[in-house]
């Protein structure tokens, strides 16, 4: 079994950081406090420098190279954060850093790391086929490569995100983050363990992309076949060796969240919290919001970053709304005669929802003559509300034939 990082490696990365990152505030949530009946803290590393947790272990690794390493440069893969923080760390260090990213990550990630001086290749449709072509680069070039998480130094940066939780409550009773191959929650596990080992350390997957279950449960690493999620911070394919180890013995559970519980959260947060989080940086407060665990309060969800694509924002935003009840969609089928859409759109109106768009559809074969198919987009007050509607849309007459993302 790989050797564990410890305490004392920990604070000496914490001795690196001082004055280069950020000490990040720590948040109360009062909505999450009042649906868990006790204090719940938002750790906004979302706010850290290059937007996520991230440099924190990028610094902690490159600052050790020796000065001949420093010459050969740095390589690393990222969908994004990794990237961003390798590319401030090796600029703040004085070396080149080159950066393979997937080709379909969110343009200002890629924007971001080109900004802090990397160099930029787009390669592979995951993290995963981005850290084959940096580690192939590496053994052609002599570059240095900066794992995004399975590395001693790594795990150590990342770990004072967890001294910082203590110092800011002392009383915590939980802790709970989002995991894609396991450097941050190995980091703070070994921190958290080492001078709190009554606070329970949870993780958190996004369901399409969790590799950590099926590999506990075989009791090493395992590689998905597939996988696929909105929270592309997280979207690993497999656990790395060191991580697993400290995973395996120090983290007392893995969850998983579905998307619709990940735009909740994003939704709750931005609305609420006024935190902008990127999906992957949501997952502990989805997973709190969903009731998939059960905790001890005092708990500390951590905001891991804040890196999210305006585009992305905006479908996340419309879905949230939808899981969350407060956007409708339906097809309403209603004869088709002068007059039938006023008086349709002015039932709505009488319930106070407010129609976002609205379609007519007559070229549908499963529609008898004279029908029409409507199809409508409309803001609600939430899943009550929606219910309220369609009850008194059918209660007129009119068919309800479809109602979607509720």
């Amino acid at each position: 079994m790989t050797e564990l990082v410890g305490l004392a490696e920990v604070r000496a990365a914490r001795e690196l950081l001082a004055g280069v990152t950020r000490t990040t505030p720590l948040e109360p949530s009062r909505p999450l406090s009042a649906a868990l009946g006790g204090p719940v803290w938002l750790k906004c590393e979302n706010v850290q420098r290059a937007g996520s947790y991230k440099v924190r272990g990028a610094y902690v690794r490159i600052s050790r190279l020796s000065a001949a390493e420093r010459d050969r440069g740095v390589v690393a893969a990222s969908a994004g954060n990794h990237a961003q923080g390798v590319a401030l760390a090796a600029g703040l260090v004085g070396t080149h850093a080159t950066v393979f990213m997937p080709v379909n990550a969110p343009l200002p990630k890629v924007a971001a790391t080109k900004g802090y001086g990397a160099q930029v290749e787009l390669m592979g449709n995951t993290v995963d086929e981005s850290l084959v072509a940096a580690q192939t680069f590496a053994e052609r070039t002599g570059a240095i490569l900066i794992h995004p998480f399975d590395h001693p130094d790594v795990i150590a940066g990342q770990g004072t995100v967890a001294l910082e939780i203590l110092e800011q409550c002392p009383d915590v009773r939980t802790i709970v983050t989002g995991v894609g191959g396991g450097g941050l929650i190995s980091g703070m596990a070994v921190a958290a363990k080492a001078l709190r080992p009554d606070v329970r350390l949870v993780g958190v997957q996004a369901a399409g992309a969790a590799a950590y279950p099926p590999s506990l449960a075989a009791g090493e690493p395992v590689r998905l076949p597939a996988f696929s999620t909105i929270a592309d911070g997280i979207a690993v394919g497999r656990p790395g060796e060191i991580t697993f180890n400290h995973v395996r013995k120090l983290v007392d559970e893995i969850v998983t969240v579905s998307e619709e519980d990940i735009s909740r959260a994003l939704l709750m947060l931005l609305e609420r919290g006024k935190q902008v989080v990127e999906p992957a940086g949501a997952v502990g407060v989805a997973a709190l919001l969903a009731g998939v665990l059960e905790v001890e309060t005092p708990v500390v969800a951590v905001l891991s970053g804040g890196n999210i694509d305006p585009l992305l924002m905006l479908r996340v935003i419309e879905h949230g709304l939808a899981a969350a009840g407060r956007y409708l969609r339906v097809t309403v089928r209603c004869s088709d005669r002068p007059g039938q859409l006023a008086s349709l759109l002015s039932e709505i109106a009488e319930h106070r929802a407010n129609v976002v768009d609205v379609e007519h559809q007559r070229a549908n074969p499963h529609l008898r003559l004279g029908e029409v198919e409507v199809a409508l987009s409309v803001e609600t007050r939430g899943v009550e509300h929606s219910d309220t509607l369609i009850s008194a849309l059918r209660a007129s007459g009119y068919q309800v034939v479809f109602a979607a993302d509720r």
